[in-house]
């Protein structure tokens, strides 16, 4: 599928370069530093098509990772595979950076020839990466011919992504429910878009081969046991949501939850993503902007805006947090610390204009928010996260549960 993977640093110099098919030569190496990286136009679609050669790129800081091809593949696929190397990457050297990678070239190199076998992607967990692939180098070559097969049980059996005999003196696990929400409202205070991107993380420490069964507040799965409709379920104070798409990690079992909409697996070890999904229907939106912009004869404008806001100024005043005119931002940045619910701030502002022969008038910039609340705007909450070991004889009543919501801004903008 993949014909070659390049990284390369934002001067364009090759950092890693790893051929697997015989179609790709090394002038697909320079093809792509000359149209992309030192383009003289900013290239924003990540995939570009050189001499019927195909480049997948992605930019993580300043470093680009490139998969080249010249087959008709699924874009979709190799995007997951690059974004999947950055997370094993990140997994074992922490930051991905130019100084990095070279000092850890020769780990690189074993991840890809395990990774990629003939450009088809086979094993990318980092769970199973890591019970051979250190950074002292390949583990296997010290290891007894026991733990060698148990290590190939793992990743050619039916659970690659979690080795057996795990123990831990104490079991515990933490499950992050971290959501962005992006809006865009107009001046009126009207919704014009809003959805919420989510994603399930969790922290497994599990002892042996635990069964997992997480169950969150699905409308499907509400309406689907007999609690009546939306609206009954409403008025009985019991709030669902309605999840338009969803992914999941490949520990979970798909057939149950499309049969029975519930969500079985076994953990890997660790941190791992369990799954991601979107809706767009009743979501709570955390601040509200009402803007007020007001132009003053020829050379004055005066702003008024209750809430958080990016827009241009230079004199401010607020009541509640520090506001602070940034000329290379050509914004005012004000910054509260915390807010209490259901309260209502203010910030105003005077901006003196220079005389200008331009007739255009000012295009009134939207005004963005960056937060984070302790909640989850989508409303989702975990219903229940049940856990049975049958070997080891331990369920979830011995297992320590964390449960955490975060909602972070996404776009979150109001036009003025």
């Amino acid at each position: 599928m993949i014909g070659g993977l390049f990284i390369y640093n934002h001067k364009g110099e090759v950092l890693i370069s790893r051929v697997y098919r015989d179609d790709i030569g090394r002038n697909a190496v320079d093809a792509f530093r000359v149209n992309v990286i030192h383009a003289r136009q900013q290239v924003r679609s990540p995939v570009t098509n050189i001499a019927r050669t195909s480049f997948f790129h992605v930019k993580w800081s300043n470093i680009w990772l490139a998969a080249v091809t010249k087959q008709n593949v699924n874009a979709a696929m190799v995007f997951e595979f690059l974004y999947k190397m950055c997370d094993v990457m990140a997994a074992y050297f922490a930051k991905i950076s130019e100084e990095n990678i070279k000092n850890n070239f020769v780990l690189i190199y074993e991840m890809l020839d395990e990774i990629l076998d003939f450009g088809y992607p086979q094993n990318s967990e980092t769970g199973a990466l890591k019970t051979f692939i250190t950074q002292q180098g390949i583990k296997s070559q010290h290891q007894t011919k026991e733990e060698q097969s148990q290590i190939t049980r793992q990743v050619t059996g039916q659970i690659g992504w979690r080795r057996e005999g795990i123990t831990y003196r104490r079991n515990e696990l933490f499950l992050d429910v971290l959501e962005s929400v992006n809006l865009l409202m107009s001046p009126q205070g009207q919704v014009l878009s809003a959805h919420v991107s989510g994603r399930v993380v969790m922290k497994s420490y599990l002892s042996g081969m635990p069964e997992c069964k997480f169950g969150m507040n699905d409308k499907i799965v509400i309406e689907k046991q007999g609690r009546g409709t939306a609206d009954e379920t409403s008025k009985s104070g019991k709030q669902s949501i309605a999840i338009d798409d969803c992914t999941f990690h490949q520990c979970v079992r798909l057939s149950k939850f499309d049969s029975e909409r519930s969500i079985s697996f076994i953990p890997p070890d660790g941190e791992f993503e369990l799954m991601r999904y979107r809706t767009t229907k009743d979501i709570i939106l955390p601040f509200r902007v009402i803007p007020l912009v007001r132009e003053v004869g020829r050379t004055k404008l005066e702003v008024r805006i209750p809430t958080p806001l990016n827009t241009s100024g230079v004199q401010v005043i607020c009541m509640k947090g520090k506001a602070k005119y940034k000329a290379s931002e050509n914004a005012i940045v004000w910054k509260i610390k915390r807010m209490a619910g259901m309260k209502e701030s203010r910030i105003s502002g005077e901006i003196e204009l220079l005389p200008t022969n331009d007739k255009k008038k000012w295009a009134r910039p939207p005004i963005s928010m960056n937060f984070e609340v302790p909640f989850a705007p989508s409303g989702l909450k975990v219903r229940y996260l049940k856990v049975f070991e049958p070997k080891l004889n331990y369920s979830d009543h011995d297992v320590i549960e964390w449960v955490r919501y975060i909602g972070r801004s996404g776009i979150y903008e109001t036009r003025c």
